[in-house]
């Protein structure tokens, strides 16, 4: 037999027929057609307004999460004197950063801040510096890439 549009059908149980509810004592869905009885979800129209019933108790209970929330990290600000671990000539990075204990692992972008004097002479590079702290750098030898 060949395949034609007049012959197509459906997959054996992947279309079944909608049950008839409140159709006769008969039908195994007849006088409350499921719905239980009495009171205001069995009746025809109900149950639109009961959402405004507990709604007030539902927002009380949601996590006050409001504002913005950025998907960029936020960057680690590291204090000046804490380069004094760093010996001298030697260079800053993130990765010598957080060898040396100063940042966490998870910690991405990193930023010296701080105003102070630092005596050693580093080469700090893909870290951002503030301006006083560039010039503190600068002052004791240092470069900044």
């Amino acid at each position: 037999m060949s395949l034609t549009l007049n012959n197509l059908s459906p997959k054996h149980g992947s279309r079944t027929k909608s049950f008839r509810i409140g159709r006769g004592a008969g039908s195994g869905r007849g006088k409350t057609a499921g719905k239980g009885t009495k009171g205001q979800k069995s009746r025809t129209g109900g149950r639109n307004k009961l959402k405004l019933k507990g709604l007030k108790q539902m927002l009380l209970s949601f996590p006050k999460n409001r504002g913005f929330q950025s998907r960029y990290a936020k960057m680690a600000a590291i204090p000046l004197k804490r380069l004094s671990a760093f010996g001298n000539g030697e260079a800053v990075t993130v990765a010598t950063l957080r060898q040396k204990g100063l940042i966490g692992r998870t910690d991405r972008n990193v930023k010296i801040v701080g105003n102070g004097s630092i005596d050693k002479k580093l080469a700090v590079s893909g870290v951002a510096v503030t301006a006083g702290a560039k010039a503190a750098i600068e002052a004791a030898g240092g470069s900044i890439k």
